[in-house]
């Protein structure tokens, strides 16, 4: 079991580390890297497999709801926190809920429990990316204007593969494949792209990026489990909302928090902090998952 959590979770971090180094001694245009990506790779990579008739999403519906619940609630539960210690909600609040869905969770997910999870994984993403471009920038800017959720190319192409999937319609495979490949450049790139971005912050807030490194994951796994009691979620949704729940704060937080201007270093120590804590957090969450998914029944 050891051995298959290191080969799940090592990649990740080799993968970072490399965009890491890199940046270490160059100097990268990573946020052109990123609107690429954001703005074709993701996009193809979520259309691909949404429009895969062999992708049932009706098989997903109870999944996404539970992410969504999962991403709300985690804000609920830790907002009395916040008020407590007089932290700013609005600068609090996003990186708890919003985690490391793209940069960690699609691979991490594929890596753990195979190709025949990307459908999942990929439905929690769409879940994730839809509140943290809608609810959550309204939560930092309560006067952002939501339309601007439908110019996002993520929105259109789940729109768009979702409308295809059920529709019944077959996409030709000269079609397909050419996005398959596309979009599965997405991943390793984002892994890329959160280590040369992680050179950017610093340590200095250590004491709140060590609170969000244990908030996150305990609220989300504090929503989840009495989920996976009520949800007629299968073995594979299951495992897949478990680990969705306990994922990082994402590095688009960080992004966010420097537009807006929300103290963006301590959402850097946040982002950072949660991060590499999750080398022990997710270890112990993907053991329990294994040993759960393989006990006798």
């Amino acid at each position: 079991m050891l051995s298959q959590i290191l080969t799940t979770l090592l990649p990740v971090f080799l993968i970072a580390g490399c965009g890491t180094l890199y940046g270490h001694f160059r100097t990268p245009d990573i946020r052109s890297l990123n609107t690429l990506n954001m703005e074709l790779f993701v996009p193809l990579l979520v259309f691909a497999v949404l429009a895969e008739r062999d992708a049932p999403l009706s098989d997903y519906a109870w999944l996404a709801l539970g992410a969504a619940a999962v991403v709300l609630g985690s804000g609920l539960v830790l907002w009395p926190l916040a008020r407590w210690l007089r932290m700013a909600p609005r600068m609090f609040l996003p990186p708890m809920m919003f985690n490391n869905t793209g940069n960690m969770g699609l691979p991490l997910i594929v890596l753990a429990f195979g190709d025949q999870a990307l459908p999942a994984a990929v439905v929690v993403f769409i879940v994730e990316m839809v509140l943290h471009f809608s609810v959550g920038l309204y939560m930092v800017d309560p006067g952002t204007p939501l339309w601007r959720l439908m110019r996002l190319p993520i929105v259109l192409a789940s729109l768009a593969g979702l409308a295809v999937n059920l529709a019944g319609v077959a996409l030709p495979e000269w079609l397909i494949a050419p996005m398959h490949t596309l979009g599965e450049v997405s991943i390793p790139l984002m892994l890329f792209a959160l280590g040369v971005r992680l050179l950017e912050v610093d340590f200095g807030d250590w004491r709140t990026g060590l609170l969000g490194a244990l908030a996150c994951p305990v609220s989300g796994i504090l929503v989840a489990l009495p989920l996976a009691w009520l949800l007629p979620l299968d073995t594979l949704g299951l495992a897949v909302l478990l680990v969705f729940a306990a994922l990082p704060p994402a590095v688009l937080n960080y992004l966010v928090a420097e537009q807006y201007r929300l103290s963006p270093h301590r959402v850097a120590s946040l982002v950072l902090i949660g991060n590499l804590g999750s080398l022990v957090v997710m270890p112990l969450i993907l053991a329990a998952v294994f040993t759960w998914v393989h006990a006798p029944a």
